[in-house]
């Protein structure tokens, strides 16, 4: 049983954004509550009461302030009964992810395996918005439960839609020889005595689908011919999890990383929205199918790349320098999190204090390069450049990047259009955003940058659904369900992931517009509370 979470003390930073879609705004607060213009007391502490700024957005508010208090107009009840409707929802969730893992399809039913993935977002979305009727003595230790259940659903089978893990479980392999792995491709014979019938099967099993040729053979690894392309973090990942690893582990060892690195973000962020008030919205990241698919069963090194940049954020707010050198480390351990360093900046004014963010996150990321710098005879950025230009991010006209910009701009002129938004609202961001939020301004930045590229690759979204936890506006998780929509679904319906980015773009201006008049009407409401009161990371 988990107590209630305390009062948080001093004055609350103000959200910038209206509240979700779909909730009124909140009545009247009852005689003696106090408000913006109400002097507090002791035992009432004060809240903020200056005009949000433009890049952060509470969610509606969920009755926190009295916390299992029945019959509150506009907030949902809470009830016992409403803890074992969410449990029977979770069960549910953890049955049909298992199914779903176990089922596979990528390359024969991807159709089949994007349904069976639909109707575990659903049950996911169904367990969170049912969370919010939850007493708040048990809703961390739910969320913490169906955290692990779902965590655990990754490691029923094999991975089942990406081969990258075995390039990890490669690099690490190479490491503890002490080789460096950007020296090497997978396919060199220099390394042949290095390979094993586990990631080179025998020639009898090579016209599997998953496996890629080599000369009188086969891999698991993709791209065998290419040299890696994951940073010193990551590789150190990949080296800790060889080296605590028994001989036959095979896959389960980076799916069981993934499991406690998923988990691990689920502790962080509930310590982090438990002090802001309402930790509900750590379910987004703990019950979303695809921190189950892909950072558990695919044991993608985004997992880690979350933690981590999540524990900056958490960090941030009290120990900018801290805070600053563990961002450092997401980025080198995915490139990926360097888009959240406008977020980091947000409401900086002072170079010096912008200083503080970021060169230490400079420095530790040159610290992690330069080991395998003055090791390797090669280039440690390894097939970076060409993974860029075969993905079409260089050129627009090769690959289905930027796909919403060529909707309505010439193939040429979409990398420097997405180049000016991304730039644009990253300054925006800067100048305009909650010093004490710095995930809200992560999140439209993060955001922003997928719906301009629109990436493939459905695990890169990992990141966006932990600030959509962080934050609250759930209208951004349509955009991981795109990512999923262009990787799988478009295997079997070609433009699947073009329409669903589309779609996701509308959700998010139109949770936008709803937030924004919602806002107007709290504030212009006879005894409305002040947006300061607003809870936010709630999920709803």
């Amino acid at each position: 049983m988990t107590q209630h979470p305390p009062p948080t003390h001093g004055p609350r930073p103000a959200p910038s954004s209206p509240p979700g879609p779909g909730h009124p705004p909140p009545p009247a607060r009852p005689a003696g509550t106090p408000t913006a213009s109400t002097p507090p007391t002791a035992s009432t502490p004060p809240t903020a009461s200056t005009p949000p700024t433009a890049s952060t957005a509470p969610t509606a508010p969920t009755g926190h302030g009295d916390p299992d208090r029945p019959g509150v107009p506009g907030e949902p009840t809470r009830s016992a009964g409403a803890t074992a409707a969410t449990a029977v929802l979770l069960a549910a969730l953890t049955v049909a992810l298992a199914l779903t893992v176990r089922h596979g399809g990528y390359f024969a039913d991807p159709a089949g395996l994007s349904w069976r993935y639909a109707g575990c977002w659903a049950l996911s979305a169904a367990a969170v918005w049912q969370l919010r009727r939850v007493p708040s003595r048990h809703v961390a230790a739910l969320v913490l439960a169906g955290g692990v259940a779902v965590a655990a659903t990754g490691l029923v089978a094999a991975p089942v839609t990406s081969t990258d893990s075995f390039r990890y479980a490669w690099d690490g392999r190479v490491q503890a020889t002490g080789t460096s792995p950007y020296d090497h491709a997978p396919a060199d014979p220099a390394l042949t005595a290095l390979r094993d019938d586990w990631l080179f099967p025998p020639p009898q099993e090579c016209d599997r689908p998953e496996l890629s040729a080599l000369p009188g053979g086969c891999t698991r690894i993709n791209r065998p011919q290419v040299h890696t392309i994951y940073p010193p973090a990551a590789e150190g990942w990949f080296l800790l999890v060889h080296g605590l690893s028994p001989a036959d582990a095979r896959h389960k060892a980076l799916q069981i990383g993934g499991a406690l690195l998923a988990v691990a973000t689920t502790l962080v962020l509930l310590r982090v929205l438990r002090g802001r008030g309402d930790p509900r919205g750590a379910a987004w990241w703990a019950w979303s199918p695809a921190v189950a698919v892909e950072a558990v069963n695919n044991a993608h090194a985004d997992a880690l790349a979350v933690l981590l940049s999540v524990a900056a954020f958490a960090l941030m707010i009290r120990h900018r320098v801290i805070g600053g050198a563990v961002l450092g480390l997401a980025i080198a351990t995915k490139l990926l999190p360097a888009v959240l360093l406008p977020g980091a900046l947000s409401g900086v004014r002072k170079p010096r204090e912008a200083a503080a963010v970021l060169l230490p996150a400079t420095a530790v990321l040159a610290a992690l390069y330069l080991p395998y710098v003055l090791l390797s005879d090669s280039s440690v950025l390894g097939y970076l450049g060409g993974y860029a230009e075969e993905e079409g991010y260089q050129d627009a006209s090769s690959g289905n990047r930027y796909a919403l910009l060529r909707l309505v701009l010439p193939d040429a002129w979409a990398l420097p259009a997405m180049l000016v938004g991304t730039v644009a609202v990253s300054a925006y961001t800067i100048l305009r955003g909650d010093r004490d939020r710095p995930w809200s301004g992560a999140l439209v930045v993060t955001g922003t940058a997928f719906l301009l590229t629109t990436p493939g690759y459905s695990w890169y979204a990992l990141l966006l659904i932990a600030l959509v936890a962080l934050d609250g506006r759930w209208e951004w998780l349509l955009v991981p369900l795109a990512g999923a929509a262009a990787y799988l679904t478009s295997r079997a319906l070609p433009g699947a992931g073009t329409a669903v980015y589309a779609a996701a773009l509308l959700a998010v201006l139109t949770g936008h517009a709803l937030r924004s008049r919602s806002v107007r009407r709290s504030r212009s409401a006879p005894g409305g509370r002040s947006l300061g009161q607003e809870r936010s990371g709630a999920p709803g």
